[in-house]
């Protein structure tokens, strides 16, 4: 499937958001793990997007298992004169040659399917891709490395914690088989810490929490995805469960904004949050998806919710992405959903035609 560009909107806001700290990037070289991905492909285009406004002169190399895949899907990037696609496996590429000042590592596959039928090759890519980066960044140059964790680090959310803050030191049961993809992340963060302590790098952890935007897939187990793709293909909306579990969703345009931003201005080795403090339900969730793309369609929950039993949350504190770096939310939700609705009315036309 080839996508379209993201909307020029976007990647002027992200612009727009960031243009003071991009001067550190002129002539210089990014390295980026997991930039065929969701996330990736956000950073790569608003990298080429900025690269190109401000005249930077700075290049990406992209660490990927497939080329051609990739060239397929996004022929705009793979065309890009700044842009090398790399082949390789994250757990074992071979380093290319050069200095980079700055390396992202964002090659984590965040699949439940993979979590339950493959947990060994997922905690074992995760964390020999993490160790393999460090070395690459650690032998090539590197002033700034940005990992990409995951608010998974901090186990279940507390019933009486409506907003998990960073400074939280619980964790997931290292017991449980469902903790492999968290306690993947939570390594990851320590090797970072280790790495640090060698060299000079400065390392900087953003933990994800939930997020929609173009290039999420709509079929996968990302709620908000499955509900818009259910009102695309003009099915009803399917919960699976009762639709009381709690989360919130950072646009993706966002995302970027706090993920470069982070990337050249947060402190080193100081976790942040990264997310939007605006909870809903599932159900809500549903219901806000089809009032804003098709206030007709049904919804149909798998379960009825349990009288007085507290909801299960996923929701971050961002208060110190706020105090520290500026950060805040500039997209709200029904907007992000009618954003991720329209872009993949693009895609489904250009096939078609």
């Amino acid at each position: 499937m080839t996508a379209p560009p993201l909307p020029i909107a976007d990647l002027d806001s992200i612009l727009g958001e960031t243009r003071s700290l991009w001067e550190e990037m002129r002539s210089q070289r990014i390295f980026l793990t997991g930039g065929t991905g969701f996330f990736g492909c956000w950073l790569l285009e608003s990298f080429a997007y900025i690269n190109r406004v401000l005249d930077l002169n700075a290049e990406a190399t992209v660490l990927t298992r497939n080329p051609a895949a990739f060239a397929a899907k996004c022929p705009h990037l793979a065309a890009n004169s700044a842009i090398t696609l790399l082949p390789g496996d994250v757990r074992t590429f071979d380093f290319p040659e050069g200095e980079f000042s700055f390396v992202i590592h964002a090659a984590t596959e965040a699949s439940a399917k993979q979590a339950a039928d493959e947990p060994l090759e997922m905690l074992t890519t995760i964390l020999a891709g993490t160790e393999r980066t460090l070395k690459f960044a650690a032998s090539h140059g590197t002033t700034k490395l940005l990992l990409t964790s995951s608010g998974a680090v901090y186990g279940p959310q507390p019933f009486d914690i409506v907003h998990m803050g960073e400074d939280y030191r619980g964790g997931p049961d290292p017991l449980d088989p469902s903790s492999v993809y968290a306690e993947g992340k939570r390594v990851s963060e320590q090797m970072c810490a280790l790495y640090a302590k060698q060299t000079k790098m400065e390392i900087k952890i953003a933990r994800c929490f939930a997020f929609v935007g173009p290039h999420l897939p709509l079929g996968a187990h990302f709620a908000i995805g499955n509900f818009i793709g259910d009102i695309l293909a003009g099915r009803p909306i399917r919960v699976a469960g009762d639709g009381t579990p709690r989360r919130s969703y950072l646009y993706a345009s966002d995302l970027a904004i706090w993920l470069w931003t982070m990337l050249f201005s947060a402190p080193s080795l100081l976790p942040i949050n990264v997310g939007s403090p605006n909870s809903v339900s599932i159900s809500e969730l549903a219901q806000t998806v089809a009032t804003t793309l098709n206030p007709d369609t049904a919804i149909h929950l798998s379960g009825d919710p349990i009288s007085g039993a507290p909801p299960l949350r996923y929701v971050p504190s961002v208060d110190r992405a706020k105090q520290i770096l500026g950060l805040e939310q500039t997209v709200d939700l029904r907007e992000a959903i009618r954003r991720t609705a329209d872009w993949y009315g693009k895609t489904n036309s250009q096939q078609m035609s």
